[in-house]
């Protein structure tokens, strides 16, 4: 006969959903399930909770949806308040718990709570991969070191992973023990935690990622390869969130881009996925190099000489540069908590590179006001835009603000809407207006200094000062 289980099934804020759940689905198989959500001070508490807005909103609205799904499969997702390390072992005693299920996180401080909670537990604790497409840290080189390139790791996860169908949620579950709804708390809401919802942001929850993917898939993947670096115009999938909540798994998005059987849309598909799997090699890079979240990945970058200019800084945040398409960027993450990819890499390009302040700094602000705010993709992001991460654009390429705003959006759409100061100047002078005759900028009502300010730095200077430091610095590092 088999054994009956009373299992606590832990929702960990990276798989808020139902379906593709191996956790909860195994769990319903062989006994009685206690759905489980901590809110734990680490990231609860209202002065931790005040420094990440967006990920809190989006975060809530998703647990509000998930808590419902399980209510209508006949059962009820148990919401507790404590430090989950010292919580956890007293709520499986307390409920008579028999095993513990969840999925693996990579960070290192969730791997550090995860080997803590298990040697502290009476019963046994089983994490279940489901955060990226293949385990993280098993992939290897020939020489048995991890790879530090992404094409070859590209080509080894491809030739390793075997990317299943997604599980289907369970078809029902049965009630929680009384034992445990006696403990259940409600969700906190936004303001209690002292922050104002943002009506600008994405909403959260498993059918709002289904929906971004079913647009995605039917109006969006055919034309992806070209339009995903378009500023201007809707052609991304906005999935990054759902990925990072895991209110769709990534499996789940792998699996429906992949079977497209449309004509002329293999190309797009592939690059899609390609991106998917660029999310799987920063993932790596972090089980395998946990200090990269404090230090460059490359040792030669260590000691780099920052300025770190307070004024300068303020301004980028700011979005008032007085380059359109990186105040542009920078006002798109402040006001939705999302910034297109390509904005994403021109804007930190110039933080690093124009300004040279510390990479570090705009990847903590950046993390602060992300929606899919993700530890791992963010830090290789940064890291990869200065010049110092795995697999980095080569610290010698610096963004030209004006040349990638005209190229990918020529008719100024993405500034017009984030900056609407200059949306009256013509599409020649828009990512340049202090180029600009005078008689132009009077009929577009700009006065530059009064209306919008003009550049922090000459692009040309700045492009040479940063090639003369980091040359100097890497010349006696390397």
């Amino acid at each position: 006969m088999k054994e009956r289980h009373r299992t606590l099934v832990w929702f960990r804020g990276k798989d808020l959903r139902i379906a593709d759940h191996e956790p909860l689905l195994r769990a319903a198989e062989d006994g009685e399930i206690v759905p489980v959500f901590i809110f734990d001070p680490y990231f609860f508490h209202p002065l931790r909770a005040r420094k990440l807005p967006h990920r809190m909103q989006f975060l809530l609205e998703s647990i509000r949806e998930l808590s419902s799904n399980l209510a209508s499969l006949g059962s009820r997702l148990i919401c507790v308040s404590g430090p989950s390390v010292t919580l956890m072992p007293e709520l499986v005693k307390r409920w008579g718990i028999t095993r513990v299920v969840a999925h693996r996180w990579t960070e290192p401080f969730g791997r550090t709570r995860d080997a803590r909670i298990a040697e502290s537990l009476s019963v046994p604790m089983t994490l279940y991969e489901g955060e990226t497409l293949h385990p993280p840290g098993t992939l290897r080189t020939g020489k048995g070191t991890p790879y530090s390139v992404f094409t070859p790791f590209s080509r080894a996860l491809r030739k390793a992973a075997r990317i299943s169908e997604p599980l289907p949620k369970p078809k029902g579950l049965g009630a929680v023990p009384s034992v445990a709804m006696k403990d259940n708390e409600e969700i906190p809401c936004l303001e209690t935690l002292g922050i104002s919802r943002n009506p600008h942001l994405q909403a959260g929850g498993e059918s709002a990622a289904g929906a971004r993917l079913k647009l995605f898939l039917e109006q969006r993947v055919g034309t992806y390869c070209v339009g995903r670096d378009q500023l201007g115009e809707p052609a991304t999938s906005r999935l990054s969130a759902d990925i990072k909540f895991g209110t769709l798994s990534v499996r789940t998005i792998w699996r429906s881009v992949e079977e497209l059987d449309v004509k002329g849309q293999g190309e797009s598909a592939e690059t899609f996925l390609n991106e998917l799997i660029w999310r799987d090699f920063s993932y790596s890079t972090l089980w395998d190099r946990p200090e990269v979240l404090r230090v460059p990945f490359r040792p030669s970058w260590k000691g780099f000489p920052w300025r770190n200019d307070p004024e300068e800084w303020r301004a980028w945040k700011n979005g008032q540069t007085g380059y359109p398409v990186i105040d542009a960027g920078a006002r798109q993450l402040l006001e939705t908590g999302f910034v297109h990819n390509r904005a994403r890499m021109i804007t930190a390009s110039f933080l690093c590179k124009h300004l040279l302040i510390d990479y570090r700094r705009g990847e903590s602000h950046f993390l602060k006001y992300l929606t899919d705010g993700d530890w791992a993709q963010n830090n290789a992001g940064w890291q990869w835009s200065a010049g110092c991460g795995c697999d980095a654009q080569p610290y010698f390429r610096v963004f030209n603000p004006i040349t990638q705003g005209a190229k990918f959006d020529p008719a100024g759409n993405y500034v017009r809407r984030w900056v609407p100061e200059l949306k009256h100047l013509p599409n020649r002078y828009i990512y340049r207006p202090w180029d600009a005759p005078p008689e132009v900028l009077e009929k577009a009502g700009v006065t530059l200094g009064v209306h919008y300010p003009p550049p922090l730095v000459e692009h040309a200077a700045a492009r040479e000062r940063f090639l003369r430091v980091a040359k100097s610095h890497l010349s006696t590092t390397g």
